[in-house]
């Protein structure tokens, strides 16, 4: 009778046929069925963990490209690039905490659900901000902005640590088993980008267009509440996954737990000038994330260009950079084998070049959206090589004892203060050059903001060329 009452579950999800064979089976090869289950288990742990990152990259592909235009539209123009800057900022502390709260205190997958939900309502919050004033306080908006921003990006670490825990406990190989699963975060950002380019909530339904339409949730308010309702789902997910244990560690030190025993590679000239350089090329990071929408869509100012697909669909265009993002990580092994980690950093300095200078010469009408369509190609270029190859150099470089705090180290300089100081910079170049208009439109003279930044590019690609010469085992490496 003990075995009858589990398989009466499963007798009932079979045809008629299959009942007798399934109940001898169980019970005359139980270690049968629990190899199946465990086989059935790792399938399904798979699938759930590719849903987690799915719904983990879909809250912030809501807003992230798209939030300018609506900021425009909000009287809150001149802040976009802060509104950026401020992910740089709470990037360089919020993951470190964080981290050390999962290591010690809650398993990562529900402190992950935890953040999910703050930051979902804090972005619900934005959504009725929005819906109940035109031109919102800025204080406050930003405020509750801020909350949200804190929350998210330590949920990019933690969705990471939850995934590699759960496939490790169950004997699985990360390296195998995860870039699949990682794959559908970035299905989940363009997923997201395409849904709030199209969707318009307009006279109490929801429908879908290409078309021009000022309702789009690209243009309002409404990006927010997808990013925070999206953020409780994964919430509720969250709290549904198997648990992460928590495992004692020895004993560190304050600067050991946050990482600041890294910064003792800056004695060593090699690390110090790649770190530096990581920061220099950060500053080019989340400049188009923050103005390319906003770019685009100025030309609907221009009679002659406002009926194109691109100019209406501004974040569906931009969406090709994360295709190409998600295609560019396939050719990195081919590019180090072949050339090396510096030149596979250098191409990625230069690419940048490409860029924003397409985006200084393309426009959304044809032949010139081509030159647009060749700048979201190259971004995946721009954006993988360097952040990969200069992972794997930190890897080589650096002892094993900080060789976490030093990748730690890297991404606060690239994403974290590399970031955070260009996007405030290119915010001003733009503000001093470009206007918004009555119409929501940001207009001015954007071909010289975008070759200004391309040329920034050119000088940090060929310093590094000249300054920066690991040595040529590590080269050919």
């Amino acid at each position: 009778m003990i075995f009858i009452s589990p398989h009466r579950v499963m007798i009932s999800l079979l045809p008629h046929g299959a009942i007798k064979y399934v109940i001898y089976l169980g019970l005359s090869d139980i270690s049968f069925i629990f190899a199946y289950i465990k086989n059935f288990t790792s399938m399904n742990l798979k699938i759930r963990l590719s849903l987690m990152n799915f719904l983990e990259f879909a809250v912030w592909g809501a807003y992230l490209t798209s939030m300018g235009n609506y900021l425009g539209r909000a009287g809150m123009g001149a802040e976009i690039s802060w509104f950026y800057a401020i992910q740089g900022i709470v990037s360089i502390f919020m993951p470190t905490i964080m981290g050390i709260v999962a290591d010690r205190y809650v398993q990562p997958q529900r402190l992950l659900g935890i953040c999910h939900f703050v930051a979902g309502v804090a972005m619900l919050s934005l959504c009725y901000i929005g819906m109940t004033n035109a031109e919102p306080d800025k204080a406050v908006f930003m405020s509750v902005y801020v909350v949200g921003v804190a929350f998210y990006m330590p949920t990019l670490a933690l969705s990471n640590t939850s995934a590699f825990t759960m496939l490790k406990d169950r004997g699985m190989d990360t390296v195998k088993d995860f870039p699949p699963i990682r794959v559908f975060g970035t299905v989940g950002f363009i997923a997201t980008m395409w849904f709030v380019n199209c969707a318009v909530w307009d006279g109490g339904s929801l429908f879908f267009t290409l078309e021009e339409n000022a309702s789009k949730f690209q243009y309002t308010y409404m990006q927010f509440g997808v990013s925070g309702i999206l953020g409780l789902l994964l919430f509720a997910y969250c709290m549904t996954l198997p648990q992460c244990r928590l495992v004692s560690k020895p004993a560190q030190t304050v600067a050991e737990s946050l990482g600041l025993n890294a910064f003792r590679l800056f004695k060593q000239k090699k690390m110090a000038l790649f770190f530096i350089f990581s920061a220099l090329l950060g500053m080019s990071l989340q400049v188009t994330n923050g103005y390319a929408t906003p770019f685009i869509t100025s030309f609907k100012g221009d009679a002659a260009m406002a009926d194109t697909f691109g100019a209406n669909n501004a974040t569906m265009l931009v969406s090709l950079s994360q295709v190409a993002e998600a295609l560019c990580i396939l050719l990195i092994p081919f590019f180090l084998k072949r050339y090396g980690i510096k030149t596979v950093m250098l191409i990625a300095m230069f690419a940048w070049v490409g860029r924003f200078g397409f985006f200084g010469l393309g426009n959304p009408a044809f032949p010139g959206v081509i030159l647009f369509i060749l700048s979201c190609i190259v971004y995946g270029v721009a954006f993988d090589f360097f952040n990969v190859s200069g992972g794997l150099f930190v890897d080589k470089e650096c002892d094993a004892k900080v060789r976490a705090s030093a990748q730690g180290l890297f991404m606060l300089m690239t994403n974290g203060l590399g970031a955070t100081v260009g996007t405030l910079v290119a915010g001003e170049i733009i503000n001093h050059y470009c206007q918004w208009n009555e119409q929501g439109f940001l207009m001015g003279d954007w071909k010289t903001c975008w070759f200004i930044f391309a040329g920034y590019a050119l000088v940090v690609g060929i310093a590094f060329a000249l300054i920066f010469n690991p040595d040529k085992k590590n080269v050919k490496n």
